[in-house]
């Protein structure tokens, strides 16, 4: 899965994702943790959206993705906006920078996409490996509840005169995986018709508890943990979780 389709559309998708919420609490509980500035790479920064809010709150960034299609989008934003985001076509869990980072982000459930506690686990050393003494790891992911009782087994059409999709959900419980298939049909600008594309995604969760354990083995503390809010604890209920670890 290489978000071939899916990176033409995304951000028409994620029209209704709350990313300056998202972006207000991040920077604001980096700010009460003394990370008012400083070098941030975010993980799975797909058309970077994230990316370019913290580079133009004065944030030194680094946006990572294994999709070239997604950070050709992301480059795209920035020969607008002329900000030094340097973005590296790498995957998360082998993840090379050139110097430590004061923090590593990620979110929009970018790490439910690794499926084995294998990539967990070698993400979260890639991240022990680069996070300066004392750096925070911020990320969130989709929860089982999210998947069994909000989106697993369920069917989602939209459309408009641009863009439309089929979202179909399949939830496989014994594997906590959720498998998502995705029917495009995106207005071609040239000849007005209508080209089809398909995809598969797959994206695990995890508890927050394995999580923790995953993260003290690579030397990684949890030092928070949130609901989607990043204000409340984590309910039976959430549907994404905040998790906050320190080096």
């Amino acid at each position: 899965m290489m978000y071939k389709g899916f990176a033409n559309v995304y951000d028409h998708m994620m029209e209704n994702i709350p990313y300056e919420e998202w972006f207000s609490k991040l920077k604001l509980y980096l700010k009460e943790h003394g990370l008012a500035g400083g070098r941030i790479c975010e993980l799975g920064c797909g058309t970077g959206i994230m990316t370019e809010k913290f580079a133009k709150a004065g944030y030194q960034m680094i946006g990572l993705d294994k999709s070239v299609d997604m950070l050709a989008l992301a480059k795209q934003k920035q020969e607008e906006t002329k900000s030094d985001i340097l973005y590296l076509n790498q995957d998360m869990t082998e993840m090379e920078l050139d110097k430590s980072v004061d923090a590593c982000i990620s979110v929009c459930d970018s790490m439910n996409y690794l499926l084995q506690e294998e990539e967990m686990s070698a993400l979260f050393e890639r991240v022990k490996k680069y996070l300066a003494p004392g750096g925070l790891f911020i990320f969130d992911l989709k929860t089982v509840y999210c998947y069994r009782n909000v989106i697993g087994n369920q069917t989602w059409v939209e459309q408009d005169e641009e863009v439309s999709y089929i979202w179909e959900n399949f939830f496989y419980e014994d594997q906590d995986i959720n498998e998502y298939m995705l029917t495009i049909f995106r207005k071609q600008p040239d000849s007005g018709l209508y080209e089809r594309m398909e995809e598969a995604h797959y994206q695990r969760a995890y508890s927050p508890e394995r999580l923790k354990s995953l993260l003290a083995e690579a030397g990684l503390t949890l030092v928070d943990s949130f609901d989607e809010d990043m204000e409340n604890p984590i309910r039976e209920n959430s549907e994404r979780i905040y998790l906050i670890a320190k080096n």
